[in-house]
């Protein structure tokens, strides 16, 4: 099983660049999008569907506000259901959750706020944090109860530890790096029992593992990066991952593809 997340800052550019060809061409089982920055209505058949062996179609939640946030799921299986949001409208109406249940899974397309444009946004992530931490902790509990595997993919806004990104001295006090940041997501994987597969895969992996490249002062070319993209995990299905890579030969966005295969 081959799973792909890409935050595509505009799903209609990624699509210019040639996102949807690569997706055809990389045959994926499951892609997580994320940043649609679109609505229903804008979709054509080209957003609609990878076209790959087998073909994959895309279900999405978007956000009210035109031309912002929004979340998608492009699936190989008929999902048996599918849900959107985690119950909380202020987020909810941002278009930042879709869960697709299958067979003995559920995949989940995540785009966790960013708080880097004002003190209002950092705000409203922490008000994120905090609503969604119950939400991971009822997650895991069905695991545990019930056998279901879990897989959250996504942007997630934050970098772990000081291996996440280029200059970390130099941001321990911007969004994205701050302490309670990062304690949060020590707390789902510590404490709750998530996994960071693609850490569990290269645990020493630092500067080919950056997914988000600012747009300023030739960030990208230096390759002064963030690793904000996760796939993260319930234990038996991290068990069973296999190769994990960033994926940047192309840049459809300013974020890379996060690609992870996983025994079946």
């Amino acid at each position: 099983m081959r799973v792909i997340t890409l935050n595509a800052n505009g799903i209609r550019s990624a699509s210019d660049k040639g996102m949807f060809e690569w997706l055809a061409q990389t045959a994926p089982d499951v892609v997580c999008v994320q940043e649609l920055k679109a609505q229903q209505a804008d979709f054509d058949e080209r957003h609609l569907r990878v076209n790959s062996h087998p073909p994959l179609n895309g279900i999405f939640s978007c956000a009210l506000k035109k031309g912002y946030s929004g979340v998608g799921l492009y699936l190989a299986q008929t999902p048996q259901r599918v849900s959107e949001g985690f119950g909380v409208s202020e987020f909810d109406q941002e278009g930042r959750l879709i869960r697709a249940d299958l067979e003995g899974l559920t995949v989940m397309s995540l785009y966790a706020p960013s708080g880097s444009a004002s003190e209002e946004r950092q705000a409203s992530k922490f008000r994120f944090m905090e609503a969604f931490l119950p939400r991971l902790e009822g997650w895991m509990r069905e695991h545990q109860e019930t056998g279901r595997e879990f897989l959250i993919c996504g942007d997630w806004n934050i970098a772990h530890t000081e291996r996440d990104l280029k200059n970390w001295k130099g941001n321990l006090k911007n969004s994205g790096f701050l302490p309670k940041e990062r304690a949060w997501i020590g707390d789902i994987l510590n404490r709750l029992g998530w996994v960071d597969v693609y850490r569990r895969l290269l645990p020493d992996a630092s500067d080919e593992s950056y997914t988000w490249w600012s747009q300023r002062g030739q960030a990208y070319a230096k390759n002064v990066g963030w690793r904000i993209d996760y796939q993260i995990a319930t234990p038996g299905l991290a068990q069973r991952a296999r190769s994990a890579r960033v994926f940047k030969e192309r840049r459809f966005s300013d974020h890379a593809p996060l690609i992870i295969d996983f025994d079946q």
